[in-house]
C-alpha cells in the first residue's frame, strides 16, 4: 500500500533543473544541451510551423491535379474515337479542375480541354448528319 505522499510524488511532473552557471560571459549567452531537448521535446505538433504542415497537404492536391490533366487528354483522345457523349464532358471537367488546382502539366490539362469540346463538336457534326446520337464507322 502506497501513502499519500508517495502518490503524489509520482504523479506531480519533475521541475527542470536549472542551467548551470556560467563563469565566462560567452558561455551564459549559449545554452545548454540539456535546456535544448527540453525546449524541442516541450514544443507539441500544434506549435508547429504551420506552413510546413500544408506542404504535404499542397503537394498531395498537385499531385491529384496532376492526374487530373493526364486524365483529361487521354479521355479527350479516347472521346474522338468513341463514347464523345460521355468522355467529352469528362475531360471538359477534369481539365478544368485540373488548370483551377495549378497543375504542373498546364499543356495536358489544356489538351485535354481542346480534346474534350472536340468530342462535342465531332458529335454534334455526326448528330446532324445522321439524325441519331449512335454513330458508326462504314456503310
Amino acid at each position: 500500500m502506497t501513502t499519500l505522499s508517495e502518490a503524489i510524488r509520482t504523479t506531480t511532473p519533475a521541475k527542470p533543473t536549472k542551467p548551470a552557471r556560467a563563469t565566462k560571459p560567452a558561455q551564459a549567452a549559449k545554452p545548454t544541451q540539456a535546456a535544448t531537448d527540453a525546449t524541442q521535446t516541450a514544443k507539441s505538433p500544434q506549435t508547429a510551423d504551420p506552413a510546413q504542415a500544408a506542404a504535404p497537404a499542397a503537394s498531395r492536391l498537385r499531385r491529384h491535379a496532376d492526374g487530373m490533366a493526364v486524365a483529361s487528354f487521354i479521355l479527350g483522345l479516347l472521346g474522338t474515337l468513341v463514347l464523345n457523349l460521355l468522355l467529352g464532358p469528362c475531360a471538359l471537367v477534369l481539365g478544368t479542375l485540373a488548370l483551377a488546382r495549378g497543375t504542373t502539366r498546364r499543356g495536358r490539362a489544356l489538351l485535354g480541354l481542346t480534346l474534350g469540346a472536340t468530342d462535342l463538336l465531332i458529335l454534334a457534326l455526326l448528330v446532324t448528319t445522321d439524325g441519331t446520337v449512335s454513330w458508326h464507322i462504314g456503310g
